[in-house]
């Protein structure tokens, strides 16, 4: 028998849901989200996310049945974030950039047995859910006389006991390297978490007024819906991100806090209705550092940004650059070299590693590079029904399993990471992952095309942009337009190659093809 002691009136199990209960209690007549000219206080969207759980209960949803939705920034998703999982199921926020196949495949890997579609997205939604190999029913959401708002006013209010608190949450996909999406699971716990790291080190609190920029479908918003509700501050939802849109709601709506990809920035600092914000806001950036010239931009705006790191296997942000008040002192260059960093661990981590090719820690020197491993409660379950790429991301270390981001970062004396390469196969275009073997799939598939490479090219808007290295079989005179628009087909439209060069591709005496020249090529093309 464990002599470790129990406290008498718990332990209660870890679950974001338990956020809402609370602020139902502590804020329920404050407004909890405001959606064009829809609101809702805290009471209210306590009262509609157990109504939704009834609903699904009602369409026979089992405990651990999975519920796709595909849907911009809405009430309806953030709503599905709380309800779904009250009704004992598993949600799973869908890209809506994907292609029709892409999102096809998802839905059947996941077996998912209902889909929410916002109604911009009905058409979309109907071909995919024709394309899935099982039945799956469609809820259409977006307006006053849908399907969704039907079911909600009809239903009465449930909940799912929850009696394990590692039980899976949420499924997110991500392409990864190997072209195929995959099914990254999250747990309760995990993501009770990584929304109280969020809280803490983005500084959230009842005054928030979060404008939800960063798709929810991106790591569940980084977990930021059940963040932002735990402390009862509103969510400012955005259907559609313009940099106009986004000024007005900073002018109009006493935005706060936002966290947006690098693109969405310098489309704010470029745009003309860029004017110094009336307070502070807080923004949180992921993938490549702002420049020095953004940072200095953005901060004459009051912007003041806070770099991160994470992986869709990580909740999102697993790594922040923790600002320290003593660096407040030093000029702007140095700042911005501070800021580029991707720092250290959330509080939901164990302390980063950076480890070498025998899996030794490598000296925080700043100049010895290693992969980043990472461990902690903001750490996956795994991939949802692939043991084999579960084992391939995992290495044992210190304390047990540790996840193998892929990236190649050094460590300062200070221990903020930095890093110095990343997962070579994957590109992070307009903060888009976009694995590189999947789009040279798709090139390949074309009957003119021998062989293709694709690489990142930095962009000043996107971050990255992609260069397809395509070689022609012999006296094919395919454009590149016409490969663009092969990819297009197959593809979203995001991940198409922006440019494309054809010839014989670089390759070792093995005959694998040399992708560190063809980057070379791109960040400097005087190396063609």
């Amino acid at each position: 028998m464990s002599s470790r002691l129990l406290p008498a009136f718990g332990p209660e199990m870890l679950s974001p849901l338990s956020f809402l209960d609370r602020a139902a209690v502590v804020y329920g007549d404050r407004t909890a989200v405001v959606d064009g000219s829809f609101t809702l206080t805290y009471e209210g969207l306590n009262r509609r996310c157990r109504q939704l759980a009834g609903a699904l209960h009602d369409t026979g949803l089992k405990p651990g049945d999975r519920v796709s939705v595909l849907s911009p920034n809405t009430h309806a998703l953030l709503e599905t974030h709380f309800g779904v999982p009250a009704a004992g199921g598993v949600l799973n926020a869908l890209n809506t950039r994907l292609s029709l196949d892409e999102l096809a495949y998802i839905i059947g890997h996941a077996e998912s047995r209902v889909l929410v579609c916002d109604r911009d997205l009905l058409p979309t939604g109907m071909a995919v859910a024709e394309r899935v190999p099982h039945d799956v029913l469609l809820i259409e959401s977006g307006h006053a006389e849908s399907d969704y708002e039907r079911r909600i006013a009809a239903a009465s209010a449930y909940h799912s006991p929850l009696d394990d608190e590692w039980s899976l949450l949420s499924l997110n996909y991500t392409s990864g390297t190997t072209g195929r999406p995959k099914g990254v699971m999250y747990a309760h716990r995990g993501a009770y978490l990584q929304a109280f790291a969020m809280v803490a080190q983005s500084g959230l609190d009842s005054k928030t007024v979060f404008l939800w920029t960063l798709p929810m479908f991106h790591c569940n918003g980084w977990c930021f819906p059940w963040a932002v509700t735990a402390v009862g501050g509103t969510h400012l939802a955005l259907r559609t991100v313009r940099p106009d849109a986004i000024w007005a709601a900073i002018r109009d709506h006493g935005v706060t806090h936002f966290n947006a990809a690098p693109t969405v920035l310098t489309m704010l600092a470029s745009h003309p209705d860029a004017a110094p914000a009336p307070r502070r806001v807080r923004i949180a950036t992921g993938g490549a550092p702002p420049s020095p010239t953004l940072l200095a931009r953005l901060s004459d705006l009051n912007l003041d940004v806070t770099h991160l790191y994470g992986l869709t296997e990580t909740y999102g942000p697993a790594v922040i650059c923790d600002w320290r008040p003593e660096w407040d002192t030093l000029d702007d260059g140095e700042q911005a070299r501070l800021k580029a960093r991707q720092g250290v661990s959330n509080l939901a981590g164990l302390p980063l590693r950076v480890v070498d090719d025998q899996g030794r820690d490598v000296p925080a020197d700043g100049e010895t590079t290693g992969e980043v491993l990472l461990r902690g409660n903001n750490v996956m379950l795994g991939y949802y029904r692939d043991p084999d790429a579960t084992r391939e991301a995992t290495v044992e270390g210190p304390g047990g399993a540790w996840f193998r981001t892929g990236d190649i970062g050094v460590l300062h004396s200070n221990h903020y990471l930095e890093l110095r390469d990343r997962k070579k196969d994957v590109i992070i275009s307009g903060g888009e992952n976009i694995a590189s073997i999947e789009v040279e799939q798709a090139l390949d598939s074309h009957p003119d095309v021998v062989e293709s490479a694709v690489v990142g090219a930095p962009d000043p808007l996107w971050g990255e942009i992609l260069v397809a290295f395509v070689t022609l079989k012999p006296a094919c005179t395919t454009s590149a337009e016409d490969l663009i628009a092969h990819v297009r087909s197959r593809l979203a439209r995001f991940k198409a190659p922006k440019r494309i060069e054809f010839g014989e591709l670089p390759k070792t005496s093995t005959g694998k093809v040399q992708k560190f020249v063809l980057r070379r090529r791109v960040q400097d093309p005087s190396r063609r």
